[in-house]
């Protein structure tokens, strides 16, 4: 939380209110509209290697984009929505700003609170790992693996950062300790656990040698600032690699524009993390 702001004392309401980032944008609505119209777009543009399955239930799927040479580096990103909302298709054009510099994407399905748990979406989103790295090549991916997400795809980035097959991260406008989200309404769907909580929250957890660099907007929540500063405080405190970015005047909804666009901010963050 902010400096001065003492959970504890919150009402149920502010306590809601501190991660409700769609009331905090009020253009929000326009701005996912206009986001899942251009992936729509992008996905008819390139649809050799859509809805792949790497796993039994719905949304175990990928949506792969290799690049022309199958060596290049491939950026995974993991779609938002409070791990209870949207779809990996609906992200389709946030990886446009790499892949048009040369980068292969792709885009894992997971399913969705409260059909999972937390700890099935870690263990579905590892298991899609898996499959990338056994078949990926088979597709046209074969570089190595930039791992980055949105959101709960920040938090999922972070989670699953040690990964065998990940080299990098990228982790953006993510939640990295989970303690208060049981305490607003978001856990009506999570119903998380005090040892998921323990489990999944990666400021808990022993931190992954390797580079992460973790990104917010200057204009987002209070607690998803605190997140990604305190992440890459304990971080850096252990000589861990991994820059810490703040977006001049980006909200929640916003920020992906800086990846999304080709000389973006964080398209340009990528080449620095995973040279070609």
């Amino acid at each position: 939380m902010s400096k001065g702001m003492s959970w504890g004392t919150l009402s149920q309401a502010e306590r809601d209110a501190a991660y409700n980032n769609p009331a905090a944008v009020p253009d929000s609505p326009a701005l996912n509209a206009a986001r899942e119209a251009a992936s729509a777009q992008f996905r008819a543009a390139h649809p050799e290697h859509l809805d792949l399955r790497y796993g039994p239930r719905e949304r175990n799927t990928w949506d792969l984009f290799p690049a022309a040479d199958p060596h290049a580096p491939c950026i995974v990103f993991i779609h938002g929505g409070y791990w209870q909302r949207n779809s990996k298709d609906q992200f389709a054009n946030l990886i446009a700003g790499p892949y048009a510099r040369g980068w292969s994407a792709a885009l894992p399905g997971y399913t969705l609170a409260s059909d999972a748990s937390m700890t099935e979406i870690a263990a579905e989103i590892n298991a899609a790992l898996d499959w990338l790295a056994a078949k990926g090549p088979a597709h046209g991916i074969a570089g190595p693996v930039a791992l980055s997400g949105w959101s709960a795809g920040g938090h999922l980035t972070a989670l699953c950062l040690g990964h065998a097959s990940v080299a990098a991260g990228l982790a953006i406008s993510g939640i990295f300790e989970l303690g208060p989200v049981r305490d607003t309404y978001l856990n009506e769907k999570l119903r998380m656990t005090d040892a998921e909580i323990a489990a999944l929250s990666p400021m808990r957890l022993p931190m992954v040698n390797k580079p992460l660099a973790i990104t917010y907007g200057t204009a987002e929540l209070p607690p998803l600032v605190s997140d990604s500063r305190d992440l890459h405080a304990l971080r850096s405190a252990q000589h861990l690699p991994g820059v810490l970015i703040p977006v001049p005047s980006g909200n929640h909804f916003t920020i992906v524009h800086e990846l999304r666009d080709a000389d973006g901010i964080l398209t340009r963050q990528l080449d620095l993390l995973l040279p070609k």
